[in-house]
């Protein structure tokens, strides 16, 4: 015979060795209502559920349905296994607090309607051409949705834009030390974490190949990336990813707009460095790709710095806020939102918006429930009317 939602919930009472009454007021209910509850006189709200999850340190959908928590496999490809234990732990730390969100929300059947994916298609049979017709239908997919192009994004748009194109969770946190990013994508939820770095032109691949994997379908274990290194891949995935990173950032049809009939000049392509953020060793690749540019002139864009390349073109502040932003930490905000609507709506409680957003849920409701100031009574005689200012000096 299959367990029920009240076998459940006495097999937390049971392990918890505590008394009905007990656990009645630790759970927020009377022990009148708890106990209709466990004898089937009364159903369980969500908010009774919620509870009960939470001093069960469990989930509402283990209660119901006897699920365990959604939890990512660990792709065997990455380095997990060599990372050190306080590593593997904060990584899996990580993407606790996003599935435990994640679980939530669609608990409470408030999970959005994604969007379709490009896909690869199935009649280009190599990776590399996978790649580069991904990217394509990528860029095709943002132009659609009103996009800028890429070249007129920032990241910090960029990130924007790939959340409302693709349903993309994009989160930019501290990552354990040697990973650049992360992607997975389950039913429902898809998720790209990129380390907070100094480098915004690595930060920018790194999203760009991320998405790549998504993509490709191939982020269904929960891939890590160390110290990308396009064109030194051995992963065929890995190579596909680093050729939608590159044709995705760098789209063919903005370059050949700056080409002339004389090829690039040298501030053409500190300016290209600029509009697209990327790294000149990365330009000079895809540009040699292209055919666009000489060897002599790609090995002399790739003696330069993305901060060189700002620094000609006189826009260096536009580096040092890249550099900024880059180091901040950012959480996608939906799933925030979804939370926190469901906080007003009584549908759970602070925790899972807590634990989510990394804050002390006694802070947080400090935050959102403020005791009311106390009101001064006016001074005695006072004629001055509601809404008028007064000036002390």
């Amino acid at each position: 015979m299959s367990e029920s939602v009240i076998d459940r919930v006495r097999k937390v009472m049971t392990t918890a060795s505590i008394s009905q009454a007990a656990f009645a007021e630790v759970v927020g209910l009377s022990p009148d209502k708890l106990s209709k509850s466990l004898s089937g006189v009364r159903r369980f709200t969500s908010y009774d559920l919620a509870r009960i999850a939470e001093f069960a340190g469990t989930t509402v959908d283990w209660l119901l349905t006897g699920r365990e928590p959604l939890r990512p496999a660990f792709a065997a490809r990455t380095s997990i296994p060599a990372m050190d234990e306080q590593g593997r732990s904060q990584l899996k730390d990580l993407v606790e607090r996003f599935t435990a969100a994640h679980e939530v929300i669609d608990l409470l059947d408030l999970s959005p309607q994604l969007p379709e994916l490009p896909a690869v298609r199935p009649d280009v049979k190599r990776y590399v051409d996978q790649g580069v017709a991904l990217a394509e239908d990528a860029l095709a997919s943002l132009a659609a949705t009103g996009s800028p192009t890429i070249g007129d994004m920032d990241t910090a748009d960029l990130v924007q834009a790939l959340e409302r194109a693709f349903g993309v969770d994009v989160a930019k946190i501290g990552l354990p030390d040697g990973i650049d990013g992360a992607a997975w994508q389950a039913d429902g939820f898809r998720l790209i974490m990129i380390a907070r770095t100094k480098v915004p032109t690595r930060q920018r691949f790194t999203l760009a190949h991320e998405l790549g994997h998504i993509l490709a379908r191939d982020a269904q274990d929960l891939l890590t990336e160390t110290h990308l290194s396009p064109g030194r891949q051995k992963d065929l995935t890995e190579v596909r990813a680093n050729v939608f990173a590159a044709h995705f950032l760098m789209p063919h049809s903005e370059i050949t707009s700056w080409v002339g009939e004389n090829g690039l000049t040298d501030e053409q392509l500190t300016s290209l460095v600029v509009r697209f953020q990327v790294s000149p060793s990365a330009l000079a690749a895809r540009l040699g790709q292209l055919g666009v540019v000489s060897p002599d002139t790609a090995s002399r864009l790739r003696g330069l710095t993305t901060q060189d390349c700002h620094w000609l073109t006189g826009k260096s502040d536009l580096f040092e806020a890249g550099k900024t932003w880059s180091l901040a930490r950012r959480l996608p905000f939906r799933p925030a939102q979804l939370l926190y609507d469901a906080y007003l709506a009584g549908d759970t409680t602070l925790r899972p918006l807590a634990a989510y957003t990394g804050q002390d849920v006694d802070r947080m409701r400090e935050l959102l429930e403020p005791e009311p100031a106390p009101q001064e009574d006016a001074a005695p005689g006072s004629d001055v009317d509601e809404g008028d200012l007064v000036f002390q000096p």
